[in-house]
């Protein structure tokens, strides 16, 4: 009779290992973040990559001091201190004075990240957080937009498309998309693609932030799930609002930090759901909300404001949306002594 050799291996959880590290997923989300960190400093100028290192750089040392202060295990090394920055900053105006991008980096590391645990235990995406924070206390500052840079001249004060897009739907409308593309008001389609546009630094090429979407879905850092669900519940109530004007919807999707919210940060892995289900309803949420604030709000942007909220409700949206354990047994509700047999 043959010995068994083999040994019986007794081991703490998790028995099932993935090749991935959060050092090296926050590196794809850079690589990824690339094309439109380029895309922003071709379109409005060097100040733009001046304000992009600035709020890495001010990430990394909030993280690193707070992280010292609260003799917590230095975490600067996993990379998504330079995550949040960069993010930070594509949310901005390229003429943000310096000090701000220092107020937004503290409120995003400090007060939203580490006062909560650090990494993987904060309630909301910390850039977006920061950036509602610093609209809310620096408002003019951070509405003041500037047109593309065009042959090294200083960037001049321009209104957002979405601020020409918010006067063609409510009780005030005053005049119409084809009034709008006739006086040149609102920039080609295929400008707006391209990203030669005013708007935050991150947030106007399309083409760049879908390249790099491309890259972390290959990459399978990202699911498609939550920006499907995002994007397609936002433009079909645009397509119901203008009457199935295609280009219209086209705009709408290609106006604001659309496509960054819902390729980037709502994919934030900390502040979304888990489950098929729950990352479609939480999709959905942000879509919705979005298309809301746009429609009757008082600022014609509200993708910030809907990922926080949906944030915030992630909790609730899992508790209902998990699905059930195996061998799961509903349990029946006993009936009071008042109750009709």
């Amino acid at each position: 009779m043959m010995e068994d050799n083999r040994k019986l291996i007794v081991s703490a959880s998790p028995h099932v290992k993935s090749v991935h590290t959060v050092r090296g997923v926050m590196l794809d989300v850079i690589i990824a973040l690339i094309p439109a960190a380029c895309a922003g400093v071709a379109v409005f100028g060097f100040r733009a990559a001046w304000l992009i290192a600035l709020c890495v750089g001010s990430s990394v040392l909030f993280e690193y001091l707070a992280r010292r202060v609260m003799r917590r295990p230095n975490t600067v090394g996993d990379l998504t201190a330079v995550i949040t920055g960069m993010l930070l900053a594509f949310n901005l105006p390229v003429k943000t004075p310096e000090w701000i991008c220092v107020i937004g980096a503290f409120v995003a590391i400090v007060v939203v990240k580490q006062f909560f645990g650090g990494v993987g235990q904060n309630f909301a995406n910390p850039a977006i957080t920061a950036r509602i924070v610093l609209l809310v206390s620096f408002a003019s500052v951070m509405t003041n937009f500037t047109s593309p840079v065009v042959g090294g001249a200083d960037a001049v004060s321009a209104a957002t498309p979405l601020s020409f897009l918010g006067r063609l739907h409510g009780a005030a409308a005053d005049t119409t998309l084809s009034a709008l593309l006739e006086s040149g008001s609102l920039p080609a389609l295929s400008q707006m693609f391209l990203g030669v546009r005013p708007g935050c630094i991150g947030e106007t090429s399309a083409l760049a932030l879908l390249l790099g979407a491309a890259y972390l879905l290959i990459r399978r850092v990202i699911r498609i799930t939550i920006p499907a669900a995002y994007i397609g519940a936002f433009a079909l109530i645009m397509l119901l609002v203008s009457g199935f004007d295609l280009t219209y919807v086209a705009y709408e999707l290609l106006s604001g930090g659309l496509l960054l919210g819902a390729f980037f940060m709502a994919t934030d892995y900390t502040t979304s759901p888990i489950n098929t289900l729950g990352k479609i309803v939480f999709g959905a949420g942000c879509g919705i909300l979005t298309a809301v604030i746009r429609l009757y709000g008082s600022l014609p942007e509200g993708v910030s404001y809907s990922i926080l909220l949906m944030n915030i409700a992630c909790p609730l949206i899992e508790r209902f949306t998990a699905p059930k354990y195996f061998g799961y047994i509903k349990q029946k509700k006993e009936k009071k002594a008042g109750d009709a047999a």
